[in-house]
C-alpha cells in the first residue's frame, strides 16, 4: 500500500517526524558528506533530505511517483515533480546521486523501478537507499511511514540491488528508538541511538546502503553476513 504524500508530509511536522528525520540524515550525511557541483535527484518521499543539498549541488529534484501524490516543495521555487515509477521523466545518465525513501518499499513492480534509477544515474554514480528493516519494530507500528509496503532483511535489499545492477559499497542504520510519539522519548532520541546501537542494532528502524552502478553487478554479500561490519560512527 503507497502511502499518501500528505500523509508523509503530516508525518514529519510531528514530534516523532522531526526526530526521525534528523536522525536519518545525520547518516545520509555520513555518506555523503559534500555534494558540492553535483545533480542529486531525490525519488520517493525524500523532500525532508534534500534541503540539506540546495546551496551545495548544481541540482536538486524531488521526484514523487505518480501512486503517492506530489506536494510542491520548496515553497520558494518548485522543484518538485510527478512521475511514473516505470518511466522516469529524465534522460540517461542525468544524475550524479540519487537518494530514495519512502520508495522501495511501496513500489509496484521493484525491479523495473531499480533499472529506471540505473537508466538516469550516471556511469559510477551513487545510489543510497533508505528502506524500513524486516526485523524493526518501525515496520509494524502504525505511527510510522516505515510500516508501508513491503519491509526488508539487509540480504533482500542487497538481493535487489544486485538485480538492479549496482554494487552495495557501504551499510548503516538508523532508527535505534522504539516509535513511541512521547515526547519524553522523542527528546532522548539520542540516547536511545547510543543504547541500540551498542544492545539491538539489528531492531534499527531502517537500513542505509550505499550502492554504486555498474555495466554488469557482481554478486555481493548482505552486511550481516560478513563478521567485519561495522557501522560508521558519528561525532558529536
Amino acid at each position: 500500500m503507497q502511502i499518501d504524500a500528505g500523509e508523509l508530509a503530516n508525518f514529519y511536522e510531528t514530534s516523532l517526524g522531526q526526530v526521525a528525520r534528523r536522525t536519518i540524515l545525520r547518516r545520509i550525511r555520513v555518506l555523503w558528506p559534500d555534494v558540492h557541483g553535483q545533480r542529486v535527484l531525490g525519488y520517493g518521499f525524500a523532500t525532508p533530505y534534500l534541503r540539506t543539498f540546495l546551496s551545495e549541488a548544481e541540482r536538486v529534484i524531488a521526484l514523487m511517483p505518480a501512486q503517492q501524490g506530489v506536494l510542491a516543495w520548496p515553497s520558494e521555487k518548485v522543484l518538485s515533480v510527478l512521475g511514473e515509477e516505470d518511466a522516469l521523466p529524465f534522460s540517461d545518465a542525468l544524475f550524479d546521486r540519487i537518494l530514495m525513501i519512502h520508495a522501495l518499499e511501496t513500489a509496484e513492480a521493484s525491479r523495473t523501478l531499480m533499472r529506471q534509477i540505473w537508466r538516469v544515474l550516471q556511469p559510477g554514480g551513487r545510489l543510497v537507499i533508505v528502506a524500513p528493516n524486516r526485523r524493526s519494530p518501525w515496520s509494524l507500528a502504525e505511527t510510522s511511514p516505515f510500516a508501508q509496503g513491503r519491509p526488508f532483511t539487509a540480504a533482500q535489499l542487497a538481493r535487489v540491488l544486485g538485480d538492479g545492477l549496482f554494487v552495495p559499497e557501504r551499510w548503516d542504520y538508523a532508527l535505534l528508538f522504539p516509535p513511541l510519539p512521547g515526547r519524553r522519548l522523542v527528546r532522548t532520541g539520542r540516547g536511545w541511538a547510543r543504547i541500540g546501537q551498542r544492545l539491538w542494532p539489528g531492531l534499527a528502524g531502517v537500513h542505509l546502503v550505499e550502492a554504486r552502478k555498474t555495466l554488469y553487478g557482481a554478486p555481493t554479500l548482505a552486511p550481516a553476513m560478513r563478521r567485519r561490519f561495522m557501522p560508521a560512527r558519528v561525532s558529536g
